[in-house]
């Protein structure tokens, strides 16, 4: 048995992973590899046009350059990639750190609209530990954003718990309320599978502005006026919840690195997720680096207790 600090090494891909679908809002036909990366390399994409390398873009809050209906990240040449919190919320959730995403289109596939098939394919490689510390985003103090009707916060906690409600005008959804403590198991049981959705009386909208271009009853859960549209249904009672919970994790992911916090969110989505890290960032005494101790040749478990709130010692950055 292990006597490390769970969670103590960064992690990459223990091999290459190859996706091909089509991108929600353009309806254009997508590949993407997710090569292994080194230490400190954190999540990257790499967009390619004509098998060259066009932009790199660090997976980091400073590059979103929208946050309507998706989260999209842009590079200084005006280079963008959209639909990225799906698959960082894959990466996060099973505690990926470094990885290399290529990707020949201007949008990540949306695969069936939940992030279950980029987990199945990162399971399907595997995860390799790296001989690196991992380094966390430790909160300090309480941070709150609020943004018209809605409103976020972030607050000390000593792993990543969520605790997101959402509430629509009808009864199809309502008000919604999920809390979970965040690990990989819990992401692949409880929020993997929970599928993007929308409304039907939005579509004619989006379409005439370009947008939902791909969108079908295969990648979307389809509001009607009282129905979901999707034969199939529902995966869970409360699955439009569950989704938004998916959508806070990859848009957290561009904080650069796993957080140490509790984040609470009301009637949030992809730019409150955004505000919340510009707010947090812009504060220097609300968070710090932390990095995980080494624990190899210790086996007394107040001696891991001690090596483990050695973490609270921060090397800020």
């Amino acid at each position: 048995m292990s006597k490390r600090f769970v969670g103590s090494r960064q992690t990459t891909l223990a091999g290459e992973v190859v996706l091909t679908g089509t991108g929600v809002h353009s309806g254009s036909p997508v590949s993407i590899i997710l090569h292994p990366a080194e230490a400190d390399t954190g999540l990257r994409f790499i967009i390619t046009r004509d098998d060259e390398v066009v932009a790199d873009i660090a997976a980091d809050f400073r590059a979103v350059a929208n946050a309507t209906l998706c989260t999209v990240l842009g590079a200084s040449n005006g280079v963008t990639v959209a639909t990225v919190e799906h698959l960082l919320a894959a990466l996060r959730g099973l505690c990926v750190d470094n990885a290399y995403i290529e990707i020949d289109s201007a949008e990540v596939p949306i695969m069936d609209g939940s992030a279950a098939p980029f987990v199945i394919a990162i399971d399907e490689v595997g995860i390799s530990e790296l001989d690196a510390p991992r380094k966390y985003i430790k909160v300090l103090k309480p941070i709150r954003v609020e943004d018209g009707g809605c409103w976020g916060e972030l607050l000390p906690h000593a792993g990543f718990f969520l605790d997101v409600e959402i509430e629509f005008d009808t009864p199809l959804i309502g008000r919604q309320r999920l809390s979970v403590e965040l690990n990989p198991g819990v992401f692949r049981a409880e929020l993997a599978r929970a599928r993007t959705f929308g409304f039907m009386r939005d579509v004619e909208k989006l379409w005439a502005s370009g947008r939902a271009l791909g969108a079908s009853l295969e990648n979307t859960v389809a509001i009607g006026d009282d129905a979901v549209i999707n034969p199939e249904g529902l995966r869970f009672s409360n699955e439009f919840v569950r989704h938004k919970a998916l959508d806070a994790i990859g848009d957290l992911a561009l904080s650069g690195a796993p957080l140490l916090a509790a984040y609470r969110s009301k009637r949030g989505g992809h730019r409150l997720n955004t505000l919340m890290l510009r707010a947090l960032f812009a504060d220097t005494s609300a968070w710090a680096v932390v990095q995980a101790p080494r624990m190899r040749d210790i086996g007394r478990p107040e001696a891991i207790a001690r090596a483990a709130s050695a973490m609270l010692a921060a090397d800020r950055s």
